[in-house]
């Protein structure tokens, strides 16, 4: 029988910083992530679940039971600058150099690396990959300010929503296993090594080939062992 044992060495973990961010448009026609976009200049990325409140019922003189409202999934993404390709996204169309705004938005896959540190090892310890789905870019404000003697470079800030995808992936009966999600993270210090390079080959491509945002069936399968 184990005894609980509280802060041993290398099991005090933390979570911080946010890097390797990349932009995945989605093909309209195939509704696929089939080209991958270095994200520069990430400063912050906000999760930002909702939904999944508890309504109860009453019958009988009693709390007859409770029910979840549908849970959602949102982020707040903050930048310094943003890829070219994040214009259509933005409802920018760009034509010679030209930026007409208030156009259709494009709809985009999203991903981006958090750090697990512990107290031996540091933020080398490992890492988290969150890949999320389906996203649409809501309107955002943008400030200037004047050049002055305390310059600074100001972040722009976008809301992003999600549309849940749904998961193929089936038990031996033919019955689905996950519901519908936008987002899943892939913990490094769990996942087999061999498995998680596959993965981040296709998120972040190689020699030769290009980089994409798999199906979540995909990386599902992909980091099975």
């Amino acid at each position: 029988m184990a005894i609980l044992n509280w802060d041993a060495e290398g099991e005090r973990l933390y979570q911080t910083g946010v890097d390797h961010g990349v932009l995945y448009p989605k093909d309209s026609t195939t509704k696929a992530y089939p080209q991958g976009y270095v994200w520069n200049g990430l400063t912050t990325v906000t999760a930002s679940p909702s939904g999944a409140e508890v309504s109860d019922t009453y019958a009988d003189n009693i709390k007859y039971l409770s029910l979840l409202s549908a849970e959602d999934f949102g982020l707040t993404i903050e930048a310094l600058m943003y890829p070219d390709e994040f214009e259509p996204c933005l409802g920018h169309t760009v034509v010679n150099g030209v930026v007409v705004s208030q156009q259709k938005r494009q709809r985009f896959g999203f991903s981006y690396r958090t750090l697990i540190g512990n107290d031996v090892d540091g933020t080398d310890y490992g890492y988290k990959l969150h890949l999320v789905y389906n996203c649409l870019a809501g309107v955002s404000e943008e400030a200037a300010a004047t050049v002055n003697d305390s310059p600074e470079a100001p972040t722009m800030s976008w809301e992003i929503s999600t549309t849940p995808v749904t998961i193929a992936l089936t038990d031996s009966n033919g019955k689905k296993i996950y519901k519908p999600t936008a987002h899943i993270e892939i913990d490094s210090t769990k996942a087999t090594a061999a498995k998680l390079q596959l993965l981040e080959d296709a998120l972040y491509g190689t020699a030769t080939t290009e980089a994409y945002l798999p199906s979540i069936d995909e990386v599902i399968t992909m980091l099975t062992p």
